[in-house]
């Protein structure tokens, strides 16, 4: 038989243990709600960065380039956000896919059928986004004046081929266009 010495000290053992584990639950919890929140205000008020680093303001890029009145500013704005909101589920289709073609990629023996069907399914959801992409940018242009048209065009242009204040193509080939000015041409 137990003493009761031995029963109160495992008791009090018992409890602080529960205490403890209580008490470090309640703080991780804590810790990964205020992480969560701190990633999440982070996210939501990071400006999208430029190649060099620098943020990217939609809104006063267009503005300035084009010269753009506030109520073009306006709609502008409102445009690219719905044109987003438009092109998000076939972007967040793409991702698993793209993620399933690496995976098959860096297996010993890669199946060219998946692979194949992963391209396709990738260029189904891309072309649509293209599409949305092509009415976005004649909803733009409807907005400006001819004079603003013309420096929607380069603009564009420039964007497209990812040569935006000087920096490199998408394949490593330097620009030979616009440091800043979009009334340059870039060739």
């Amino acid at each position: 038989m137990r003493s009761l010495l031995e029963i109160m000290l495992n008791t009090m053992n018992l409890f602080t243990s529960k205490r403890l584990i209580t008490a470090a639950f309640v703080l991780l919890v804590l810790l990964n709600v205020t992480l969560l929140s701190a990633l999440w205000l982070q996210k939501s008020q990071r400006p999208e960065l430029l190649s060099g680093g620098h943020p990217f303001n939609h809104e006063g890029f267009f503005t300035r380039h084009l010269d753009l009145s506030e109520s073009q500013t306006i709609n502008f704005e409102k445009l690219r956000q719905e044109h987003f909101l438009k092109v998000r589920p076939e972007m967040e289709a793409i991702a698993p896919l793209k993620k399933q073609l690496v995976d098959e990629s860096l297996k010993d023996m890669p199946d060219t059928k998946k692979t194949d069907s992963l391209v396709t399914a990738i260029g189904v959801h891309q072309g649509a986004i293209e599409r949305e992409l092509v009415l976005h940018f004649h909803q733009l242009s409807r907005l400006c004046t001819p004079e603003q048209r013309g420096r929607l065009r380069v603009m564009l242009e420039n964007m497209s081929t990812r040569r935006m204040h000087g920096g490199k193509g998408r394949w490593g080939e330097t620009s030979h266009g616009i440091k800043g000015d979009c009334n340059t041409p870039t060739r």
